[in-house]
């Protein structure tokens, strides 16, 4: 897949881009970053991308034809059509889900804005959709993009080296958290491992983690059980988890 990145800071994306799994899949031809800025396409000798806001008050805003020629740019550099998403505190939460949509497209293009943002004849003009990676202010979206990125390279297929991680990851599947894990050693100041995952019994193994991402959402996310289809077997391992929870308590 593909996605251009329209940012007045493309190196970022470009270093961000290159190291983990994210370099790992653009090197396996899985995933292609490009940057874009749209300073390149200012005119003028200062190559301005910003202004003051109509109506007073503080910060600039970015301008639409420097913006909107970017896009252009970045449109036509493949012939694939590409829906563009604006990086905002405003737009819609990025969750799993929306990161799963993500993955499955073709390519597409994140704006990143700077500033007090982008004229909002831009994003009525030029933008699908906007997506926000939390409630809190950054200094631009490159950041927010790079997140973005990262969350759906991991999906792409091929991109890790053990395919099995993605499919055991939080919010996968049904939608709960993650399961405890361990590594050696055994024994530690810090802690034992628990003997369940020493014994060799995969049956046991698999239950106690269950039970385990069960609980972990009810105690970190209970949110998240309200949408999930528990099944009997699912509630009577949340009730086990509360009853020792409650014990140890």
């Amino acid at each position: 897949m593909r996605i251009d990145v329209v940012s007045l800071f493309p190196e970022f994306i470009a270093q961000s881009a290159a190291v983990g799994v994210v370099g790992r899949a653009q090197q396996r031809d899985l995933l292609d970053v490009h940057g874009w800025n749209p300073r390149d396409y200012a005119q003028g000798g200062y190559r301005r991308v910003d202004d003051r806001p109509f109506g007073g008050g503080p910060g600039m805003v970015m301008m639409i034809e420097p913006l909107q020629a970017c896009l252009r740019a970045a449109r036509e550099a493949d012939a694939r059509p590409a829906p563009v998403f604006y990086l905002s505190p405003q737009g819609a939460p990025l969750t799993q889900t929306r990161v799963r949509q993500l993955a499955a497209m073709p390519r597409f293009i994140l704006l990143c804005g700077r500033y007090e943002g982008v004229d909002e004849r831009v994003l009525a003009a030029e933008v699908d959709a906007e997506i926000s990676i939390g409630d809190y202010v950054l200094s631009g979206g490159e950041l927010a993009a790079a997140v973005v990125i990262d969350a759906v390279a991991r999906l792409q297929d091929g991109a890790l080296n053990d395919a099995e991680s993605a499919v055991q990851d939080s919010f996968e599947g049904d939608g709960l958290l993650d399961c405890p894990h361990y590594t050696h050693p055994a024994s530690h100041p810090l802690g034992e491992v628990p003997a369940v995952l020493r014994s060799g019994d995969h049956a046991a193994i698999a239950r106690w983690r269950r039970m385990q991402a069960l609980g972990r959402t009810w105690l970190r996310r209970p949110d998240l059980l309200d949408e999930a289809a528990l099944s009997k077997a699912d509630a009577q391992l949340l009730a086990q988890f509360r009853r020792e929870h409650d014990a140890d308590a």
